[in-house]
C-alpha cells in the first residue's frame, strides 16, 4: 500500500489559505483574479488562472448528465414498447458481468496510450455504439434489451472517467476547492436533462432513434471539450502535474488495486452500502406510492397510473431541484467547514434519521420528505465527496480502480439489493422490516465511513 501512503510531495502540496472566497476579497500572496474567477468565486474558491478550465469541466459534466437523461428516456421507450420490461429485474447482474470484462480491458488500453487518447477513445467508442443503435433501430431491429444494459454501463463509465480526468488535473488542495463548482454541472445536467427529455419527445416529436443521434452529438461536443481542457492544463503551474498528460498508466489491474489497498477497498464498500440503502429506500417509496394509489382508486387502474405518474414527476423534479441548489450554494461551504472527512458523515446520518422515522411512521408524506433529502444529498454533496476521495490516490487508482468501483461495485450493490428484496418477499417481510434492515445497513455504512476517515486522515497533508 505504499503507493497510496507515500504519494508525491507535489500532489499534496499545501496552498495559501484563503480566508474569504468572495470576489471582493484577496488573500495576501494570491495572484489577482480575472473577471471570470471573480464571478465563479460566488460559488466556490476559484483562483487566478483556474476559471476557464473549471467552467469547461462544469460544462462537460453537464453535457454528460444531460445526454444520459436523454438516452434514459430512449431506454424506457424501447424496453417497454418491445415487451421486455422483465429485463429490469436482472439488468444490473448483466451489467456487472460485462463490467468484469470491460474494466480490465480498459485498464490494459490505458497502459498503451496517454490520457487524452484513452478518454477520447472511450467517448468515440460510445459514439459509434449510438450510431449503430440508430442505424439498426431505423431498420426495425429490436434492441431494447441490449440498449437497456448498454445505457447502464455507459452512464457509470463515462461519468467515472470524467472525474478520473478531473482528479488527474488537480492537486489535492485544488480539488477540494474546485470539485464543488464542477459538481454544479452534474446537478444542473441531471435536472435540465430530465426536463428536456420529455419536451423533445412531446414538443418536437422526436423518435427514440433521433434521440440516439442527439446523444451521439452531445458526446462529440463533450469529447472536444475534454481535448481542449487537456491542452490547457499541460501548462499547469505544478510541472509534475502537467507531465501527466503524456504518461500512460502503469500495468496494475483495477480490481487488484482495490483489493490490495485498504483505502480503496473501503471506498468500494462505501459504494456498495450506499447503493443497497438507497435502492432499498426507492423500493419502500414505490411500495407506499403503489399502496396509496390502490387505496385511493381501488377500482380504477387508469386513475392509479395517473396518480403514480403525477407523484413521481413531482418527486423527481423536487429531488433534482434541491440537489442543484445544495450543490450550487452549500457544498463548497460544507467542504470548507467540515472538510472531506466530516462531509462523509452527512448522508449516512440523514439516512439513519430517515429510516428510524419511517420505521415508526410509514406514511407517504414522511417517506417522500425522507427520500427527497436522501437523494438530493446523494446527488450533490455525497457525489462530490466520493470524487474527492480519489485525489490522494495514484494515477492508476484514479483511472483503473475508480472505474472498477464506480461501475462493477456500484452495480454489484444493485444486485445485492435485488436479492434482499426477493428474500424479504419470500419471508413475507413488511414495510417496517425493510426499514429496520436499512437502519442496520446504515449503521454498517457509518462504521465504514469511520474507518475511511481514519485512512484518509493518515494520508492528509
Amino acid at each position: 500500500m505504499p503507493q497510496f501512503e507515500e504519494r508525491p510531495e507535489y500532489q499534496s502540496r499545501p496552498e495559501i489559505t484563503s480566508l474569504q472566497s468572495f470576489p471582493s476579497f484577496q488573500t495576501v500572496g494570491e495572484k489577482p483574479k480575472g473577471p471570470l474567477e471573480k464571478f465563479l468565486s460566488f460559488f466556490a474558491d476559484v483562483r487566478y488562472g483556474e476559471g476557464l478550465s473549471v467552467l469547461l469541466l462544469t460544462l462537460n459534466v453537464f453535457l454528460l448528465l444531460f445526454a444520459y437523461y436523454v438516452l434514459k428516456t430512449v431506454r424506457e421507450a424501447l424496453i417497454l414498447s418491445e415487451g421486455s420490461a422483465y429485463i429490469k429485474a436482472y439488468s444490473s447482474a448483466g451489467q456487472a458481468a460485462l463490467l468484469m470484462l470491460a474494466v480490465p480491458l480498459y485498464g490494459w488500453i490505458g497502459t498503451k496510450v496517454n490520457r487524452i487518447k484513452l478518454l477520447s477513445g472511450l467517448s468515440l467508442f460510445f459514439i459509434v455504439n449510438l450510431l449503430l443503435f440508430w442505424f439498426f433501430g431505423v431498420q426495425g431491429a429490436k434492441e431494447g434489451v441490449v440498449f437497456y444494459i448498454w445505457v447502464g454501463i455507459f452512464n457509470v463509465f463515462v461519468v467515472s472517467q470524467f472525474w478520473a480526468f478531473a482528479t488527474d488535473l488537480y492537486t489535492e488542495a485544488q480539488g477540494k476547492r474546485l470539485f464543488p463548482m464542477i459538481g454544479v454541472g452534474a446537478s444542473l445536467g441531471a435536472w435540465l436533462g430530465a426536463q428536456a427529455a420529455s419536451e423533445l419527445v412531446k414538443t418536437f416529436d422526436l423518435t427514440p432513434y433521433q434521440l440516439q443521434l442527439a446523444g451521439a452529438g452531445i458526446l462529440a461536443v463533450s469529447t472536444a471539450i475534454t481535448v481542449w481542457v487537456n491542452a490547457r492544463e499541460k501548462q499547469h503551474e505544478v510541472k509534475e502535474m502537467s507531465e501527466h498528460a503524456e504518461k500512460p498508466l502503469g500495468a496494475a489491474d483495477g480490481f487488484a488495486l482495490v483489493f490490495e489497498s485498504r483505502y480503496l477497498l473501503l471506498i468500494a464498500g462505501l459504494t456498495v452500502l450506499l447503493n443497497i440503502v438507497n435502492s432499498s429506500g426507492e423500493f419502500l417509496l414505490s411500495s407506499v406510492v403503489s399502496d396509496q394509489a390502490k387505496a385511493s382508486f381501488p377500482d380504477d387502474p387508469a386513475a392509479q397510473k395517473k396518480f403514480i405518474g403525477g407523484f413521481y414527476g413531482s418527486f423527481f423534479a423536487g429531488v433534482n431541484l434541491l440537489g442543484f441548489l445544495v450543490q450550487t450554494f452549500a457544498v463548497s461551504r460544507i467542504f470548507r467547514f467540515l472538510g472531506i472527512q466530516g462531509s462523509l458523515y452527512v448522508l449516512p446520518l440523514i439516512a439513519l434519521t430517515s429510516y428510524m422515522t419511517l420505521a415508526i411512521a410509514p406514511f407517504l408524506a414522511v417517506v417522500r420528505v425522507a427520500k427527497t433529502l436522501e437523494n438530493a444529498t446523494d446527488y450533490s454533496l455525497q457525489n462530490t465527496v466520493r470524487q474527492a476521495l480519489f485525489l490522494p490516490t495514484s494515477r492508476e487508482a484514479k483511472y483503473k480502480a475508480k472505474a472498477a468501483i464506480d461501475t462493477f461495485f456500484m452495480r454489484f450493490g444493485d444486485v445485492l439489493q435485488a436479492g434482499i428484496v426477493w428474500l424479504g418477499a419470500q419471508a413475507g417481510m413488511a414495510f417496517t422490516g425493510y426499514a429496520a434492515l436499512n437502519i442496520g445497513f446504515t449503521l454498517i455504512w457509518l462504521w465504514i465511513v469511520s474507518r475511511l476517515v481514519r485512512e484518509h486522515r493518515r494520508m492528509a497533508f
